[in-house]
């Protein structure tokens, strides 16, 4: 092949003028004022047609819809707990996958549900869960390693807290709290941030619930992955306690 191709003209050279790290997105310029990336990863994952509560970091509701938008009045920072609990009593989740590493401050409030009398069975992966225990559970809870604003992915890559794939991938439902610190702009940043990271675990890169549109361009959700994504976005100290 070397010699068949000795006389060729070397290759035009490639244009390296695409963003990098630290450089922004095309909605998030590099600089842009405190809070935006988070405003913009609310309204991918929204136009993705997943569920999100935001709890701000004090002087604010106490809970917040799945819109988003936060609900009623306190001075007292809001519960990352009470979050996750008013989620699952919304869902009727009353088997729930459990990774381990979670911070079982956000599983404090379960037992506190009076929307679920029974309460809620906690599901350990530990030794792992099978495909048909999986499959039977209404839901799982994760953290993450980070989440893209400009594309409204979240990625987890199997540390404390996240579990293995099959655990986002099988139930029906997914519920993941993501820090405001660690939400990055673009998928350079991300990437940037994986490498100096050290990162060698396999990488599940989240865009909204599972979906396609293959056939006749019909979006039908749940095919290959849970119907239903549900974020909880946190200021950095109320998920303090669990590092990403």
């Amino acid at each position: 092949m070397r010699t068949a191709l000795g006389d060729r003209p070397d290759p035009a050279p490639v244009s390296r003028d695409y963003r990098l790290a630290g450089q922004g997105s095309a909605s998030l310029p590099a600089g842009a004022a405190p809070g935006t990336a988070v405003q913009v990863l609310i309204d991918r994952l929204l136009d993705y047609h997943a569920l999100v509560r935001r709890l701000p970091a004090a002087t604010a509701a106490s809970s917040a819809g799945p819109s988003g938008l936060a609900t009623g009045g306190s001075a007292e920072p809001p519960s990352v707990a009470g979050a996750v609990a008013a989620a699952l009593a919304e869902r009727g989740v009353r088997r729930l996958v459990r990774p381990a590493g979670l911070p079982a401050s956000w599983l404090a409030e379960l037992a506190q549900l009076a929307e679920l009398p029974e309460g809620v069975e906690l599901l350990d992966d530990d030794p792992p869960l099978s495909v048909r225990d999986l499959d039977a559970a209404d839901g799982v809870i994760t953290g993450c390693v980070l989440a893209i604003a400009e594309t409204g992915t979240i990625v987890l890559d199997g540390g404390p807290g996240q579990g293995r794939r099959a655990l986002t991938l099988i139930p029906d439902y997914h519920l993941v709290v993501v820090r405001e610190d660690q939400i990055v702009a673009s998928v350079a940043d991300a990437i940037a941030h994986l490498d100096g990271a050290g990162a060698t675990r396999p990488l599940t890169w989240i865009s909204g619930p599972s979906a396609t549109s293959d056939i006749e361009l019909n979006r039908v959700e749940g095919v290959h992955g849970p119907r239903t994504l549900e974020v909880i976005i946190v200021h950095a100290a109320a998920g303090q306690e669990f590092g990403g």
